[in-house]
């Protein structure tokens, strides 16, 4: 299959509690950009996922809550989980694929993995990942009130909780790797930049 033509995407990539949505918003709503928010289409791509091309999906959804969350290591729960593997990517690319050229599109998320994203990308300055520090991150949870949205509906949610910021700072780690590697542009998101000026930031990268 040939590569789609993306050339009227802006990718903003990352870990979870980095600000992606925020970013992506806020740039959506001053340049007049189509925002494209993977996480509100994850429902949409689960259902269009079969266990023949999402194995992983499909095992994750067969799991309790505690199967998910308390039973297995972080590290098992990073290595298996089904986005972080790249599964459904495909459809992401579908539906970009399938939008108006104009106005350009601003995606965003952590399904944006590095290494996919950059065989599509028009340019590198077209994208970025956003990566929280873990302090950043416990931050943007309790703020938002989703800290416990998760761990809460195990049957210990504080070691649930644990599990779940272990998984988080190796895929950051896993993030920064594959950037790193790929030289792909990131930024660092640990407080010390306004929100007004991590936008401007980015927003300059894009050459908005």
């Amino acid at each position: 299959m040939p590569t789609p033509q993306l050339t009227h995407v802006y990718w903003i990539g990352g870990a979870s509690g980095a600000a992606k949505s925020t970013v992506a918003r806020r740039l959506a709503d001053r340049h007049g950009l189509r925002l494209y928010a993977t996480d509100d289409v994850m429902t949409e791509h689960a259902a269009r996922s079969t266990p023949q091309d999402s194995p992983l999906l499909s095992a994750f959804a067969a799991m309790d809550m505690d199967e998910r969350w308390l039973l297995r290591s972080p590290q098992v729960m990073l290595d298996t989980f089904h986005w972080y593997r790249g599964e459904g990517f495909d459809h992401i690319v579908h539906d970009l694929a399938t939008m108006p050229a104009s106005p350009h599109v601003v995606a965003e998320g952590f399904r944006l993995l590095p290494h996919l994203v950059e065989p599509l990308l028009a340019t590198r300055e077209h994208a970025v990942w956003l990566l929280p520090t873990p302090a950043f991150r416990r931050t943007a949870f309790d703020t938002r009130g989703s800290t416990w949205k998760i761990a809460g509906r195990t049957s210990d949610p504080e070691q649930a909780l644990r599990n779940l910021f272990e998984r988080e700072r190796m895929f950051t780690d896993r993030l920064r790797g594959e950037v790193a590697r790929l030289n792909l542009p990131v930024i660092d998101v640990d407080g010390a930049m306004s929100e007004d000026e991590l936008v401007d930031r980015v927003a300059t990268l894009f050459g908005l």
